[in-house]
């Protein structure tokens, strides 16, 4: 039982033998180092388009990083066959970077809001 599992995944069109199998699987460091960042202040994120001059920019090209999750994820059912790692990881991707993206935003309106109301 468990063989015949194993073989049909090791034969699968999307199974370790071939780029559909590995490309989300490495894709998955990805979203691990974003939840690691998790504990990090919204201040120090380090964004991948830190490159980018504009801060209202950078939250738009962000917000385009975290919606393309949901466009391959989207994407990975849509394709013959299936790739549910792929949908997997996209949709991880999604989620976290919505959050650090939320987290940031946060920090921008809420921390100078709440200054002000103290001093």
């Amino acid at each position: 039982m468990a063989t015949s599992k194993l073989q049909a995944f090791w034969n699968h069109p999307a199974g370790p033998r071939t780029i559909h199998f590995w490309a989300p699987t490495f894709k998955w460091g990805l979203s691990i180092a974003n939840v690691a960042d998790f504990s990090k202040p919204p201040e120090s994120l380090s964004y991948p388009m830190q490159i980018v001059w504009r801060r209202s920019l950078l939250r738009i090209l962000f917000a385009v990083v975290a919606c393309s999750g949901l466009i391959w994820g989207r994407y990975g059912t849509v394709i013959t066959p299936r790739n549910w790692n792929l949908v997997s990881v996209n949709l991880a991707m999604s989620g976290t970077g919505f959050y650090q993206l939320s987290r940031k935003i946060r920090h921008d309106y809420h921390s100078k809001t709440e200054a002000e109301i103290t001093a």
